[in-house]
């Protein structure tokens, strides 16, 4: 074979672009690989003299067909891109004519240039073609411009029986962002949790009225991965939430409420408060709802009617008794104090048991105004000695550093030598795990606890438990998402699991059961409803 001779490539390729030769040009160019890169340049140089109905098709034409050499030449494209940058106007009549048979590095200058004016010649070749390559690459580009002309395009690709495509429509109606778009999205929620997922991420990143209200609906979620990832972003989006969760506050539904009030907390806005108040005032029949409105009180300052929390410590439900206690203590004063102590002179069996929530629930400005009063030292010593020995020490250097040692001296407890079998508990709020502390070394067991369902999965790799105890909503990793990785390990003989949950949807029950849960137990519990739990599905073993 003959070789190239370069200088006679450069004067054919001057030439053509005197005469117009497109197809002598292509031929020529089809060699441009078997020269080295100072005479490609020039080539290169030479044919972007031409006018750019000329230059166009024979650059589009290397870079489709000659990929394998054009990849290391970037001076084609650059050159291409200064070409329609100064003639931007011709780009529809490219996008739209015969003289470039493959538009894909057309479509694409589209939207490097943010061509708007090209958006109907786009959306023109998507409806002429059934090329899905060049479709998908279309509605990419659509999404860079932003052009509100394409939605109704892009909403019918939300329907495709192509999945990339669907995919595709949606990020690129998340590109343009405006509310119109984010209607459209809303409409396509419902029958895929992945694109479902996808329209949420967009719905967090966009934060308009149309997004927010759609994030803050799907905490009515049948599924507890998309409860908990809404949950999630509503407390990263913050402030700009609170007014759309406040008004969640006056619906019936008990598991809505729950997850609102669990995201009110989360974000910590003080605008909340009042409101918040106002539901507890209204003594809400669900004993979950309580808990939660009293949890989300104490993460959130309360300037006035803190006094009011008091009621609270005389729940009949031990788990809104300790939230109680832990909004009391967020927001101490002295007039609490007073108001607690007269709780401690009334009813017998009531002062002790506020006494025993005052212990378990770890409050410790509560515990230090009150720990000079010989009525609460009476009482708490019923209990202290005898729970847990984290929950002792903590009060023991509580009343060191208050110099009260007889007291300390008193609830130091005595060493157990008897091993008590390990139960390991799974709930993302803190306030529950101290349930679950005081609750299970009652029963006689060990808690292990855990925050974080990624950290009792390692545990988990290593030690084997009596049981597992673990709460449904979680961010990250849900309860039911937890159980399956378990049972890759441990079968439902080996290691009971028992979910522990607000939650009693069908939807939610089936998932748990099918992940190899063993039972499902509804909160609030206590130490009689969870030990008889636990005690039938440790007698099937």
């Amino acid at each position: 074979m003959a070789k190239v001779n370069s200088h006679h490539m450069i004067e054919e390729i001057q030439a053509n672009v005197t005469t117009g030769d497109i197809l002598k040009s292509k031929i020529v160019l089809a060699h441009i690989g078997e020269v080295d890169s100072k005479i490609q340049n020039r080539m290169i140089y030479e044919l972007s003299k031409g006018p750019v109905e000329f230059v166009v098709p024979l650059l589009t034409h290397l870079l489709s067909e000659h990929s394998e050499v054009t990849e290391k030449m970037p001076i084609i494209r650059e050159t291409l891109l200064s070409s329609l940058l100064a003639y931007p106007e011709k780009l529809p009549e490219f996008l739209e004519g015969d003289a470039v048979a493959d538009k894909s590095e057309l479509i694409r200058v589209v939207g490097e240039l943010r061509y708007t004016d090209a958006t109907q010649s786009l959306l023109n070749i998507a409806a002429a073609t059934d090329n899905d390559a060049e479709i998908l690459l279309i509605i990419e580009i659509l999404g860079q411009l932003g052009d509100p002309e394409a939605i109704n395009t892009l909403t019918d690709y939300l329907y495709s029986a192509n999945r990339e495509l669907i995919i595709a429509a949606v990020q690129s109606l998340g590109q343009l962002g405006t509310p119109t778009a984010m209607h459209r999205l809303a409409e396509r929620m419902g029958t895929d949790n992945e694109i479902d997922f996808l329209i949420l991420s967009i719905f967090a990143d966009v934060q308009d009225q149309v997004s927010l209200d759609k994030l803050n609906e799907t905490l009515r979620s049948h599924y507890a991965h998309m409860r908990s990832y809404a949950k999630k972003e509503l407390v990263n989006i913050g402030p700009k939430a609170v007014p759309f969760l406040i008004g969640n506050l006056t619906h019936e539904d008990p598991d809505f409420l729950i997850h609102t009030l669990n995201v009110l907390g989360d974000i910590g806005d003080e605008s909340a408060t009042s409101q918040i108040r106002k539901l507890i005032d209204g003594l809400p029949k669900s004993a979950n709802v309580r808990f939660a409105a009293y949890e989300a009180l104490a993460l959130l300052p309360l300037k006035k009617g803190a006094y009011t929390l008091t009621a609270g410590l005389t729940d009949s439900e031990d788990h809104v008794c300790v939230a109680a206690a832990r909004a009391i203590d967020r927001n101490f004063s002295k007039i609490l104090g007073v108001g607690i102590r007269n709780l401690l002179r009334g009813d017998e069996d009531e002062a002790k048991h506020i006494a025993k929530i005052i212990v378990n629930a770890q409050v410790d400005q509560i515990f230090a105004d009150l720990a000079e009063d010989e009525v609460f030292q009476k009482l708490a010593l019923v209990y202290l000695p005898h729970t847990h020995e984290d929950i002792r020490e903590h009060y023991y250097k509580l009343l060191i550093d208050k110099g009260l040692t007889k007291f300390a001296a008193k609830i130091e407890g005595r060493d157990e030598k008897v091993v008590r079998p390990k139960v390991v508990a799974v709930d993302d709020s803190r306030m529950i795990l101290n349930i679950y502390k005081a609750t299970l070394h009652e029963l006689g067991y060990e808690p292990v606890l855990f925050e974080f369902p990624a950290s009792a999965l390692e545990w988990l790799s290593e030690e084997k438990p009596l049981m597992v105890l673990t709460d449904l909503n979680m961010p990250d990793i849900t309860g039911v998402e937890l159980t399956e990785k378990i049972r890759q390990k441990y079968s439902p003989d080996l290691l009971p699991i028992i979910m522990v949950t607000t939650q009693n949807e069908a939807t939610d029950n089936e998932a748990a059961k099918s992940a190899g849960v063993n039972a499902i137990l509804h909160k609030p519990f206590n130490a009689t409803s969870l030990g008889d739990a636990m005690d039938k599905q440790l007698k099937r073993k």
